[in-house]
């Protein structure tokens, strides 16, 4: 069925495809100039940040303890915890690709339903700063934590909300693409090499080999996704004006 974007959510919309349009073109600046990329070096750091917080509440929320978190400068990150179950462990180890995915997904449907975006960057700062004084421990993880949860503070406090709108349109689209990116890396760790993911920890549970689980999540994640951007989307045939999705 054929679907366009809500008139009503037009301006949320168009803010989302600016954000994806200056990330394309930051991309592809960087192909000249090595140093924009590190533009995105912060966001990358955030995503890291929400993918050890999905293992760490999975683990609280399992009757599981956290001993610590820590995100390193390559913006890879660990969680060491103590679990026991295989429900637990499948639980704990899938928490990480899907909590980054679902966290950018909800960020999607809060801007389409128009809900305060400072409140959404409070949150955020709010979720690692939280994360940095609960689990963080080394040095880089506490001052990568400060600074961004700082940052995403300050931005929310004090930029005009135009700003404040278009900093919460580019923090979900690089939540979901750095979400997308680390499962393309993990298809090829999981595949080429041995070395030690979540992916494989499912597979120490499960029997199941790790590529299979690296496309399961992938699966979960565009499903995940659609949803998130779905609720942007009109259908083009009649029905009843009072659905979340109003029938032209």
């Amino acid at each position: 069925m054929p679907y366009k974007v809500a008139k009503e959510a037009e301006p949320q919309f168009t803010l989302l495809l600016i954000a994806t349009l200056v990330t394309i073109g930051i991309w592809i600046a960087s192909w000249f100039i090595p140093f924009v990329g590190y533009i995105f070096y912060p966001l990358q750091l955030f995503a890291t940040f929400i993918h050890e917080g999905g293992h760490a509440l999975a683990t609280v929320l399992t009757g599981n303890s956290v001993q610590s978190l820590a995100v390193s400068p390559d913006t890879s990150g660990v969680v060491w915890s103590q679990s026991s179950g295989w429900f637990s462990q499948l639980f704990i180890s899938s928490a990480g690709y899907l909590g980054t995915t679902a966290f950018g997904a909800a960020l999607l449907a809060w801007m389409r339903y128009g809900f305060d975006s400072r409140l959404a960057l409070y949150v955020s700062a709010g979720t690692v700063a939280v994360l940095t004084v609960v689990f963080g421990g080394l040095v880089f993880t506490v001052l990568s934590g400060s600074v961004i949860a700082a940052g995403l503070f300050a931005i929310a406090k004090y930029a005009e909300l135009k700003w404040v709108n278009f900093a919460l349109a580019f923090l979900a689209v690089q939540t979901l693409l750095n979400a997308f990116f680390d499962l393309v890396n993990l298809f090829f760790i999981s595949t080429f090499t041995n070395a030690h993911s979540d992916a494989a920890n499912m597979a120490a549970a499960t029997g199941l080999p790790a590529v299979v689980w690296v496309f399961i999540w992938m699966a979960v994640s565009i499903v995940m996704i659609s949803i998130g951007l779905r609720v942007y989307a009109v259908s083009k045939r009649s029905g009843s004006a009072d659905t979340l999705f109003e029938d032209q």
